[in-house]
């Protein structure tokens, strides 16, 4: 099974996120992460999905997302170069005395603490899922009290479209 990213450009109507992902659950595809926001496109709306399958179900996937009236146009983007980012807020305990180790994670990182608390500091990272599954694990030591990540976004490299 690969990890597939798609690009789906839709109507921004209400209710198409709705039946984009009903569309998945009913087909039994998992969606292991779905971003939506404006497009360049005034009354359109990007949706990057990650999920997994193989070629032939990728292939199915895309073919029930163009019978949706809504939606305009399917991208496979693993199938081309890319870049991908997702975010991620980490609250971890941080006593004063463990400061400068995180700081050092941090820094490591080239990720930036946005909030500092007498207990605790608030770390925010961006890169790909790799990289902040490591921050993750490297801050996991020191108590993460929050988390909250956003799913991946991502484009084709260059000029390609």
């Amino acid at each position: 099974m690969a990890r597939n990213t798609i690009s789906v450009l839709v109507n921004d109507q209400p209710g198409v996120l709705q039946r984009v992902s009903g569309l998945f659950g009913r087909r039994g595809f998992n969606i292991e992460s779905i971003t939506v926001g404006q497009s360049e496109e005034t009354g359109l709306s990007r949706m990057v999905i990650v999920t997994l399958g193989d070629e032939e179900q990728l292939e199915q996937i895309e073919k029930q997302l163009y019978k949706l009236i809504d939606v305009i146009k399917v991208v496979d983007l693993s199938s081309k170069p890319m870049v991908a980012r997702e975010l991620a807020l980490i609250k971890v305990k941080a006593d004063p005395s463990e400061r400068p180790e995180i700081m050092g994670v941090v820094e490591t990182f080239r990720a930036s603490v946005v909030d500092i608390g007498s207990t605790s500091m608030l770390v925010q990272v961006v890169g790909d899922t790799q990289k902040i599954d490591a921050m993750i694990e490297l801050l996991k030591p020191y108590g993460i009290r929050e988390l909250s990540r956003t799913g991946v976004t991502a484009m084709i490299r260059g000029n390609v479209q």
